[in-house]
């Protein structure tokens, strides 16, 4: 009889350095894309948005809201730049998923910006979730990739407490249904089976989507100030009316949230402006 055990298969998880430095750089990467495509230097709005779905970006290229920023050099995506409450934001659509994400505020960070919101859609998994809450999301089930490439093994990654905490506050007075909680990060939407659902909810979940933990991931690592936001649109197809974003495609109601975070993250550095230097 063969003793012999199975030879073990190396996952590469165990090789991960995270204290080291990467070789491939967004920095290098943007400034060889920018000469290769003749693109002026110009830095990117200090506040910018991600928006998985598109349909803020969509809706606002109708209204005649946005402009391209003239130095974006990504390969991937378009920057446009549109005015609210008199704060220039940059927003790219379409990041859908962990890894474009990651990819592509990776590649914001190093062009200026510092503040990055992700407004995206959800499903609910609980049953005291309602349809076209939002969600402002404090931690996030990890169940994707990209989160294990900057931080090591957890079932959880946890948003910073000192931004949420004002976060809340702030947009807890907009007119919008937002309350705060733990979202499931999954790559794979259509493999969400009814195991899976019972064990996220099991683990505190209330919706599942496809950016958070990777951002909150990133912005761990990289020390970065990242907010994401769910908006709760669907059960996953399983009734009437599911995906149903209110008004505007629920434009109108994720720019009150967009314009009541911008506020509040520049009253916070307004905030650490004011103490004094130890």
């Amino acid at each position: 009889m063969n003793s012999t055990p199975p030879p073990t298969v190396d996952d590469g998880m165990s090789q991960r350095d995270y204290a080291g430095p990467s070789v491939f750089t967004p920095e290098n990467m943007l400034r060889y894309a920018r000469l290769q495509k003749g693109l002026p230097e110009m830095a990117v709005p200090e506040i910018c948005l991600l928006d998985p779905d598109g349909d803020i970006v969509r809706r606002l290229r109708e209204a005649g809201r946005l402009e391209r920023h003239p130095g974006w050099a990504c390969y991937h995506t378009q920057l446009d730049v549109f005015a609210l409450d008199g704060e220039a934001i940059g927003i790219v659509g379409c990041a859908v998923g962990a890894s474009f994400a990651v990819l592509v505020a990776e590649q914001l960070f190093a062009d200026g910006c510092r503040f990055l919101l992700s407004v995206t859609s959800a499903g609910a998994i609980a049953e005291r979730t309602p349809g076209s809450c939002f969600i402002l999301i404090d931690r996030a089930l990890r169940d994707e990739g990209t989160s294990a490439h900057y931080l090591p093994p957890a079932g959880f990654v946890d948003a910073d407490p000192g931004l949420i905490a004002p976060m809340m506050t702030a947009l807890s007075a907009t007119p919008a249904q937002v309350r705060r909680g733990t979202v499931w990060t999954t790559d794979a939407p259509f493999r969400e089976t009814e195991r899976a659902i019972a064990r996220a909810h099991a683990l505190g979940a209330q919706a599942v989507e496809m950016e958070a933990a990777a951002l909150y991931a990133f912005a761990a690592a990289r020390g970065r100030a990242v907010l994401c936001v769910a908006h709760v649109t669907n059960e996953m197809a399983r009734k009437d009316g599911d995906f149903e974003k209110g008004e505007a495609d629920g434009t109108t109601e994720a720019l009150v949230i967009v314009a009541a975070a911008t506020r509040a993250w520049r009253g916070m550095g307004a905030r650490r402006a004011a103490i004094p230097a130890a």
